[in-house]
């Protein structure tokens, strides 16, 4: 039964149908794996071809943040001995934009960790995506924290293309990961974002200790954002926070996270974010073919990465292409 009842939905989605909650809610539930995997691989062909969008971030300000979120070695109610640095000069970051370009990334994401840009930090990012857009010409994201409307126009006429915002988790977890701002905070800036014409990236961690069900939540909401670029992260506990002991999300819970967010979100990028390099033996290649279309090299806010050059080539071995 779950094998022909996961292949109608797949071909109602590849007709261009949107699945109701309880189709979605017995696709994740789903004991049939393998083809679940199979038919969220077949609709990302078909809506997405064989490219996989390969971004590398900047953490422009890695400093302690003034948000308690329970997960981020940033934050500055736990003692996670981070080593600090204020906001980079203008001249190093477009250094790291030309060789993140030169490498092969498709997009360049500025990340800050603070809870929203003041005016002076805000100016001084703005005068850095003129910088890089003037003398790289890769296409740049921004994760900036909470924006105002105007700061949103201003990213918007300086041509950043996207705006990364993630909700982290479902709404009915979100209080007990984050205490210090709320899950409608986090909708907010996205909506702001999209009402300044910025493209959205949004999505969140898995492994925080939710449960499905709460997984499900997340990717419905994701849903209702519709958001171009869906971002799953897996989470690595950070020594010092409260979620240092979480014990790791099976495989199998993974990859039917991404498979599911797939079947919700066809035309949406799906990419492997934070955590892919630990959790994943093969370091995505299954899930790039089980959903995700997407992933981030070279490291990230807190932690190393795989080398591009190393992921060009995994991505190579599946028969895929990174996006140019």
């Amino acid at each position: 039964m779950d094998t022909q009842f996961i292949l109608g939905c797949q071909d109602k989605v590849l007709s261009g149908q949107t699945l109701t909650e309880g189709e979605i809610s017995t696709l994740i539930n789903s004991s049939d794996l393998r083809t679940l995997s199979d038919a969220a691989n077949k609709i990302t062909r078909a809506f997405q071809g064989n490219k996989v969008d390969v971004e590398q971030l900047a953490n422009i300000k890695k400093n302690y943040c003034s948000e308690d979120c329970s997960f981020c070695g940033q934050s500055a109610f736990f003692n996670t001995g981070i080593d600090s640095y204020q906001l980079l000069p203008a001249e190093e970051i477009v250094k790291m934009a030309k060789k993140a370009k030169d490498e092969g990334a498709e997009s360049y994401c500025l990340v800050a960790a603070w809870r929203q840009p003041s005016d002076g930090d805000f100016e001084k990012v703005c005068d850095i995506i003129s910088q890089i857009n003037d003398r790289v010409g890769i296409s740049v994201e921004c994760s900036l924290g909470f924006l105002t409307e105007e700061q949103a126009r201003r990213l918007k006429s300086l041509k950043v293309r996207r705006y990364n915002h993630n909700l982290e988790t479902s709404r009915s977890k979100f209080s007990e990961i984050c205490t210090t701002h709320t899950y409608q905070d986090r909708v907010d800036t996205l909506h702001i974002a999209r009402n300044a014409g910025l493209e959205l990236c949004t999505g969140g961690i898995i492994g925080l200790g939710e449960s499905r069900q709460q997984r499900l939540e997340l990717i419905l909401d994701l849903a209702m954002l519709a958001p171009e670029e869906v971002t799953i992260n897996i989470l690595v506990p950070m020594p010092g926070t409260p979620l240092e002991l979480q014990v790791p999300l099976p495989f199998e819970e993974i990859l039917r996270t991404f498979a599911v967010t797939r079947f919700v979100l066809p035309k949406s990028i799906i990419k492997i974010s934070g955590g892919r390099e630990v959790h994943l033996q093969d370091s995505g290649q299954e899930l790039l073919l089980s959903g995700a279309n997407g992933i981030i090299s070279s490291g990230y806010l807190t932690m190393g990465g795989n080398q591009m050059s190393q992921d060009l080539e995994m991505i190579k071995k599946i028969n895929l292409e990174a996006k140019a």
